[in-house]
């Protein structure tokens, strides 16, 4: 087992194999007997040594691993280059032949160009990645002010979150430029402070507060983000725990989750929650470890997380295609009961509940106990499912007075949709003139949602008053009470049926004539 040793190259501690060692010990002599001239050129040697110490951490970090071995020191002196490869080419005339320094994959990098900016230096910073004139960037700034302000805003969040190119490897970078010793040593970037008028050192002043302002802003946003993502998480979690019934919860049968089959809803369940979580899981995680430690994200735990998230979303559409396939075809019935004649009706909403010889069995019910008693439904939980009661009071041809119940359903295949129309119940009662209509729907036990309505339609004679209870634009559709709501004070609105169709009583008398 080779010998490690532990060095400080460029601020930065670096694990080191013994071989290694020696080896970039020697290119750092030669590099520094190179650039011994002058206090300039020993500036250059301590940005050669930081970049080589940033290389070092990207190779290490690329290979998940904490020792430099001699294969990594080569790989950084041929991307770096030797000082033989342009020496030579130094000493001999500019046009002469001289030996090529090897590839060197240089990339642009967006910084802010502070020495030649006049504010910020955001907008020349952009010009140099963009390759564009600086003119044209400053002026599309400049322009954009006037839309509503997006400009300033653009702008002041590039200046918080786009770095000022400081070191003389940030300003090749940001140039384009080779980081290596042939780059280094033709940089003409001087990093002593250029001289500022009034106005650039005022700039200056004001930016270096914006700055420092703007990094206790994203601090106090990254916080707000791990407080409100933790809460959104925690409330996931409870409402896993809800829906796969760890607890006593009606959740289930509330709407929209009513849709859901029941053989379908863990395995839905855990992968709603894992597509809404852990992209929030990723916020709060990048929040804590880039805003607080300056460290990026694990790449394993990102990759991970991705491909777990990936799996849940997969996984719901697979279930969300199924249940929809369910709504397929559609099927429907109607019913047509007689009802007795009367000049005068009173629609009203009845909450008493009809149990059927099923429901009866489901809940004990004795019907010697029950004798002279009514069940009253509880309607605190009126609106778990969408309002699919509708009425339609229309002209009775026929003289006759009748009320027809249209009920409706979808299914995968007719048959099954038809079967599901079949299972719902409706309480309707007439006694004398007063028609009592239940405000909802009854399914069988365990029944999915799938699109059950049911239409009523009455049909009377002309010349019939109705007086309709304003309860009904509560839990039914296809009524608006309010369009003859003319006593505030009164429960009811009162109707007509006319041969033009049925009007409100009060409008229809007004315009009769005398």
């Amino acid at each position: 087992m080779k010998k490690t040793l532990n060095i400080n190259i460029g601020n930065s501690i670096i694990y080191i194999e013994e071989d290694a060692y020696e080896m970039l010990t020697v290119y750092l002599n030669e590099v520094k007997q190179h650039f011994a001239k002058s206090a300039d050129d020993f500036e250059i040697v301590t940005d050669i040594e930081n970049r080589i110490a940033e290389m070092f951490a990207e190779k290490l970090e690329e290979q998940q691993k904490q020792v430099v071995n001699i294969e990594d020191v080569r790989y950084i002196i041929s991307q770096m280059g030797s000082v033989k490869d342009f020496e030579t080419s130094e000493e001999e005339n500019q046009d002469s032949v001289h030996q090529e320094l090897p590839a060197f994959n240089s990339v642009k990098k967006l910084y802010r160009d502070t020495d030649r900016g006049v504010v910020a230096g955001v907008c020349i910073g952009l010009s140099h990645y963009l390759n564009v004139d600086v003119i044209w960037i400053r002026l599309f700034a400049f322009l954009s002010i006037f839309l509503a302000g997006s400009g300033f805003i653009a702008y002041a969040v590039l200046w918080i979150m786009v770095p000022r190119a400081q070191t003389r490897a940030e300003k090749m970078e940001m140039m384009g430029e080779e980081t290596n010793l042939k780059g280094f040593a033709n940089s003409r970037h001087q990093l002593v402070s250029q001289s500022r008028g009034f106005i650039g050192e005022f700039f200056h002043v004001i930016g270096n507060f914006i700055e420092s302002t703007g990094k206790v802003i994203f601090k106090i946003i990254a916080a707000i983000i791990v407080f409100f993502g933790s809460m959104f998480l925690l409330f996931m979690i409870v409402a896993l725990a809800a829906f796969l019934g760890f607890w006593d919860s009606d959740m289930v049968h509330y709407f929209p989750v009513s849709i859901v089959n029941e053989e379908y809803l863990s395995s839905l369940t855990f992968a709603a929650f894992i597509t809404f979580s852990v992209p929030v899981l990723a916020l709060v995680l990048f929040s804590i470890r880039v805003a607080f430690n300056g460290k990026p994200i694990n790449k394993t735990l990102s990759f991970g997380l991705l491909i777990i998230w990936i799996v849940g979303v997969v996984t719901g559409i697979f279930y969300v295609a199924k249940i929809s396939s369910e709504f397929k075809e559609g099927a429907e019935f109607s019913q047509v009961a007689p009802l007795q004649p009367f000049k005068e009706y009173t629609l009203q909403i009845d909450r008493t509940r009809f149990f059927t010889k099923e429901d009866s069995l489901q809940y004990n019910i004795d019907a010697q106990n029950y004798k002279g008693r009514a069940i009253l439904e509880d309607l605190d939980n009126e609106f778990d499912k969408p309002r699919n009661i509708r009425l339609n009071i229309e002209k009775s041809e026929d003289g006759k007075t009748t009320l027809t119940q249209n009920f409706k359903s979808r299914g995968k295949t007719f048959e099954v949709a038809l079967k599901s129309a079949q299972q719902i119940h409706y309480g309707f009662l007439q006694q004398g003139a007063v028609l009592n209509f239940s405000p909802v729907l009854w399914f069988p036990k365990n029944a999915s949602w799938r699109g059950q309505e049911v239409e009523l339609t009455i049909k009377i004679p002309v010349g019939t008053n109705v007086k309709i209870s304003k309860e009904f634009g509560r839990y039914l559709t296809g009524y608006r009470y309010w369009d003859c709501d003319h006593d505030p004070n009164s429960g009811f609105t009162e109707w007509v049926m006319t041969d033009a169709g049925f009007k409100c009583k009060y409008e229809y008398e007004e315009k009769e004539p005398e």
